[in-house]
């Protein structure tokens, strides 16, 4: 087993070859529940892993939005330079973003209430890559990020309200 930044490579490279062979194996439909805790916290349900957001003690909706663009860039990275065969040293990826909550209160004519921009800044240390597979790594995040496409363009979605 060949395990480089702490991804498996041979386990990477043989999904790659299975996906390439079908591309259906690509797809992913995952589905989650969200529970009301109290105040503004969920627990957030995906089969047997468990989160919170929102109250006092965790991370707020947007921030986990914020969390979300940050940590599928850098699982992006480390699935490319891994494939690589560069060694990460260092990583990180900073987010910014802008919102306004007139809307998400209830007040008429307030803009929408999501973010309007998003700034972020990778910082890598990957001692052994030469400037092209850097300039590489850094289209595979612009390109290859299911957060960031997610962000960039409209979603289709569709609200359904039991109550």
């Amino acid at each position: 087993m060949s395990t480089l930044n702490g991804s498996n490579v041979d386990e990477l490279n043989q999904l790659i070859e299975a996906v390439q062979l079908d591309p259906a194996r690509a797809e992913r439909n995952p589905n989650l529940t969200a529970h009301w805790v109290g105040g503004s916290r969920s627990r957030v349900e995906f089969n047997n892993f468990i989160a919170y957001v929102g109250g006092d003690d965790e991370l707020k909706p947007m921030q986990m939005l914020l969390a979300s663009l940050a940590t599928c860039h850098v699982n992006n990275i480390v699935l490319h330079a891994s494939l690589m065969s560069l060694t990460i040293e260092t990583l990180s990826v900073e987010t910014t973003g802008h919102f306004n909550v007139r809307s998400y209160l209830g007040l008429q004519d307030a803009p929408g209430s999501g973010y309007d921009s998003i700034e972020y800044t990778i910082r890598a240390r990957i001692p052994d890559a030469t400037p092209e597979q850097l300039e590489r790594l850094r289209r595979r995040v612009e390109y290859g990020s299911p957060v960031g496409d997610s962000l960039a363009r409209p979603v289709r979605m569709e609200m359904k309200f039991e109550a």
